[in-house]
């Protein structure tokens, strides 16, 4: 049955590879004919539209020629029985149809169908179906091709999107020279991780699944590629504060940045760690400005710190340190990072950390690295294009070359902790937190997490689901001119399940 609901959707994310084998599982191992997954398909695409765009009745179904294509030969047949009218529209030779999609042709030409090649959209039309090339695709989209993409998004109908939209690799999010921007997908028996990162928000729209009744057996006989995190999966285990709770035992948090003119960027940090839950927070800054933030926000221990030896008391009275925000890459923020790196305490690294770490790469265990594209790519000395090209592999080279937790910021921000754990990617969020000021209240509520006792993977993992639920509630009120500080008061909202009775 379709899920319509995102908070359904499964855990578990596929690449194209993983896909074929659990189509040839199904078939060989449990008998399902490939034809009659691919009715399931149509039809379950066909159901989602008409209670999605229950006004249309001119649907354009643009086919490939392959398996895609004959999902929307489904498509088109059955709304041409339910008295649609229907346009289908040939991409490639269609002589090349075979199998199960040419069956599935056939069938609609036989029910009344008529097919003709795709040269342009110029009827009018309530809804376009996109199912010309599925998630085989290896190579640039062009020629004619890249026409038919380009033709649908600019039409102005909706677009629904059969499996993945055209154009999107399956595997890395990545757009293959370019691709359809569809206004919902349908995609079928296994969620694929390019769905959910790099260039698939953008391309994908809503996310709908269907298992194709396939048999929960079938997904027993391999390992998932990756899987979708959501702030519900964290939420669910979450319980009161034992009555007995007090500052000593929620955790001491010391965080380190703010040089001359960045002093905001560290506060914000000091908050989102306070409403995060953190006994203590402790602020590591300039001299200049160490007053100011205690008078802003009194609940934050503000120390003004010059050297190294004025940082080693606070170091030994804190259980996490977390170092980056307005950190700068002068002197100042050089000698900080370098006394830090001395401390054997579980750390959180961000922003200019991450810079000054990238001049002199250092593998630990015991730290959580957060950096945007940007940042990764000078980590590992490449391009931004080669990091945003495939966003799972640069989080695996990232975690080999410095150890510890990564999380690669963006949309869909990713965790990587290594082999023994799949890799996590985070659904939550939304393009408001396109401002100045999220990345330092991420690194905030990481340290937090991890001062309360929570392992540096579990709190990367929490945190960037806590982050990205809050933005969308904040979004509520319009994604354009969202604040960071905006999401402070619902951490606290959403780190306090109601009070059961004992």
């Amino acid at each position: 049955m379709i899920s319509i609901d995102s908070s359904t959707l499964p855990a578990s994310l596929y690449t194209a590879e993983q896909m074929r084998r659990l189509d040839r599982c199904a078939i060989d191992q449990f008998a399902i004919p490939g034809l009659t997954l691919m009715q399931r398909a149509g039809a379950a695409a066909f159901a989602y539209l008409r209670w999605r765009w229950p006004e249309a009745r001119r649907l354009a179904v643009i086919c490939g020629t392959g398996n895609n294509g004959g999902d929307g030969y489904v498509v088109a047949m059955l709304a041409l029985e339910a008295g649609l009218t229907v346009q289908l529209l040939q991409m490639g030779d269609g002589e090349k149809l075979g199998g199960d999609a040419l069956a599935c042709a056939r069938a609609f030409l036989e029910a009344g169908g008529r097919v003709e090649p795709f040269q342009a959209l110029a009827e009018e039309f309530d809804l376009i179906v996109d199912a010309v090339l599925g998630t085989g695709l290896e190579r640039e989209v062009s020629g004619a091709w890249a026409g038919m993409v380009e033709a649908v998004n600019r039409y102005p109908a909706p677009v629904l999107a059969l499996d993945i939209p055209s154009g999107l690799h399956s595997d890395n999010g990545r757009v293959m020279g370019c691709a359809i921007r569809a206004d919902a997908t349908v995609t079928f028996i296994g969620l694929k991780q390019g769905l959910f990162t790099g260039d698939g928000p953008d391309c994908c729209g809503e996310i709908l699944f269907d298992d194709l009744q396939v048999p929960a057996v079938v997904y027993d006989t391999l390992k998932a590629s990756s899987k979708r995190l959501t702030w519900m999966h964290y939420s669910d285990g979450l319980s009161p504060r034992r009555r007995t709770a007090h500052k000593g035992s929620c955790g001491h948090l010391l965080l380190v940045g703010g040089d001359s003119g960045f002093s905001g960027a560290l506060q914000m940090a000091g908050e989102a760690a306070l409403r995060s839950g953190a006994g203590l927070v402790s602020l590591a800054t300039r001299v200049s400005h160490a007053a100011l933030i205690n008078s802003r926000r009194p609940e934050l221990m503000s120390h003004g710190v010059e050297s190294a030896a004025d940082l080693a008391p606070l170091l030994a009275r804190a259980d996490v340190v977390a170092i980056g925000p307005g950190l700068g890459q002068a002197t100042w923020g050089q000698s900080m990072l370098a006394s830090v790196l001395e401390c054997s305490l579980p750390l959180v690294v961000d922003a200019d950390g991450l810079n000054l770490l990238a001049q002199e790469p250092l593998c630990r265990d015991n730290w959580v690295l957060t950096p945007h594209p940007g940042e990764a790519a000078r980590l590992l000395g490449c391009s931004l294009a080669e990091i945003q090209a495939d966003r799972f592999r640069a989080a695996e080279l990232l975690q080999q070359r410095y150890g510890g937790v990564v999380l690669l910021k963006g949309a869909g921000t990713l965790i990587n902790e290594g082999p023994a754990q799949l890799p996590g990617v985070c659904v939550e969020g939304n393009p408001g937190m396109a401002s100045g000021g999220m990345g330092d209240l991420l690194t905030g509520i990481i340290g937090s997490l991890m001062a309360q006792g929570e392992s540096s993977g579990r709190a990367a993992r929490m945190a960037a689901c806590l982050h990205g639920e809050a933005a969308d509630l904040a979004a509520l009120d319009g994604e354009r001119g969202m604040l960071a500080s905006d999401l402070l008061p619902f951490l606290r909202r959403l780190l306090n399940p109601e009070r059961r009775p004992c």
